[in-house]
């Protein structure tokens, strides 16, 4: 056995002997004699072995060189481009793969993209070897050699649609149906070549999960056409990475479009008796009160916005700070609400509240849909997400529990015109104020000055709804 031989018996590496001597002879000459064939089949197995990954989530921008085989998920459309100081025009076509590790861009040029049109077709195996780079939509490669490998299979599935459970980073040409579950404005930001840009963001959900929307410059304006419950698909989307989570993005070639459809988002709601400092959690619930919308100075001289709410559910209730643009949500006591990504920190007073920045997703839920996750439901509702388990779309808006709209009214409820004496914590300083008991809320008109988690007594008359008080101490 050759000293050739013997190295290539040692590399674990899917290249024939044939290849091998061919890289070896290379390798010699490349050196001018200053190494043997033993030394340069010892070099040239150091750089395969460098080169071949485990799976296509190890491949990474910093690479001279990957070797992977992946299935062919999506075949995108030939571009042709001006080279500078060059008569023939450019070729690329961009062609999504994957194996059970992740998915992938890798770039077909030239001669590559002009083959793809007459020979690649989706779900087809290819062993490809490339430059990985980092690209505008994640880790691309750059395709220097492909084969088709009929022998080897991948188990990962072709589709149409995606689900949000089925998003990894990298994935493009996504098309994606699901719930608009929050929106947010237009945004303007300059370029770095002094152009303008635009930005806005929407919260789709489907069964199985929820993600975050960015939508780019002429897509962005799309952001004011859509209002929750919504029923929407993505097309042609791109997943990227923020701050830990995946998103997935629009661009100028993708779109978003209403569509004719049954989606159901089902939440994830930990019981508000159940929640703890330092975690990020989705809660729904009730509001039992809601203050006024309070503005202040940040340190760098810009003017933020924040609205405290109190949510109950069956187990217990929370206040929940609303931040920048969620403090201008139209939602006040009565209303369903499902809060996804809230951070849980410590309140006033040692109590626990609930931060909705800009991470978190805040949906209004139809109140008519449900009855709510009152405090006085039974033990059917002692998850916490009674009335609140589930949001679905398709024209209805949210899907919630059976409606008690025809319930007998409560007996125990003030007639209009009778004068009560309430006891209770206030929970709303504003006008009106808002005492709870525990069990009831009471707006009270009145002109005494309180503070929040003060315990008043108010008595006075009912009047539309409203207790206008005569005595407050």
């Amino acid at each position: 056995m050759s000293d050739i031989e013997g190295v290539y018996e040692d590399l674990e590496a899917d290249v024939s002997l044939e290849e091998f001597r061919e890289a070896v002879e290379e390798k010699v000459e490349q050196m001018g004699g200053l190494a043997d064939e033993e030394t340069a089949a010892m070099l040239i197995a150091h750089e395969i072995g460098e080169s071949e990954v485990g799976g296509v989530a190890d491949v990474e921008p910093g690479m001279e060189e990957a070797k992977f085989v992946a299935k062919v998920i999506d075949i995108g459309e030939l571009r042709t481009f001006e080279r500078d100081g060059e008569d023939e025009d450019g070729r690329v076509v961009n062609v999504e793969v994957a194996d059970e590790t992740g998915s992938i861009r890798a770039a077909f040029w030239d001669d590559h993209a002009e083959a793809t049109r007459e020979e690649l077709e989706e779900g087809q195996v290819l062993r490809i070897k490339g430059r990985p780079k980092e690209g505008f939509s994640g880790v691309e490669v750059s395709v220097d050699e492909v084969e088709p490998d009929p022998d080897t299979e991948i188990d990962v599935q072709v589709s149409d649609t995606h689900t949000v459970e089925a998003l990894s980073l990298g994935l493009s040409s996504v098309n994606l149906v699901g719930v608009v579950l929050d929106t947010d404005s237009v945004r303007t930001f300059d370029r770095d070549d002094g152009s303008e840009g635009k930005v806005a963001n929407l919260v789709v959900g489907d069964s199985t999960g929820r993600v975050r929307v960015t939508m780019w410059d002429e897509r962005a304006e799309q952001v004011t056409e859509f209002e929750t419950g919504d029923t929407v698909e993505v097309v042609d989307g791109y997943v990227r990475e923020r701050d830990g989570s995946l998103e997935l993005h629009v661009g100028n070639r993708g779109a978003i479009e209403p569509v004719d459809a049954e989606v159901e988002y089902v939440p994830d709601n930990t019981p508000i008796e159940d929640l703890e400092i330092g975690e990020t959690v989705d809660i729904a619930g009730v509001v039992r009160s809601a203050d006024p919308k309070r503005t202040f100075d940040r340190d760098d001289g810009s003017e933020g916005q924040v609205r405290n709410i109190r949510v109950q559910d069956a187990t217990g209730d929370i206040r929940v700070a609303l931040w920048g643009e969620k403090a201008d949500l139209d939602v006040g006591p009565g209303d369903e609400v499902a809060l996804a990504d809230v951070e849980i920190q410590d309140g006033w007073q040692d109590d626990l509240e609930a931060s909705a920045g800009w991470q978190a997703t805040v949906t209004v839920l139809d109140s008519e849909a449900g009855t709510g996750a009152d405090a006085n439901d039974d033990a059917d509702g002692a998850d916490g997400n009674a009335g609140l388990s589930s949001f679905a779309a398709g024209g209805d808006g949210a899907s919630t529990a059976e409606d008690d709209s025809s319930a007998d009214a409560d007996p125990d409820e003030p007639e209009p015109g009778e004068e009560i004496e309430f006891t209770g914590v206030v929970v709303q300083a504003g006008d009106p104020i808002v005492l709870d008991d525990g069990e009831t809320t009471m707006s009270v008109a009145t002109d005494v000055d309180v503070g929040l988690g003060e315990e008043v007594t108010a008595r006075g008359t009912v009047r539309n709804d409203r207790l206008e008080a005569n005595d407050v101490f």
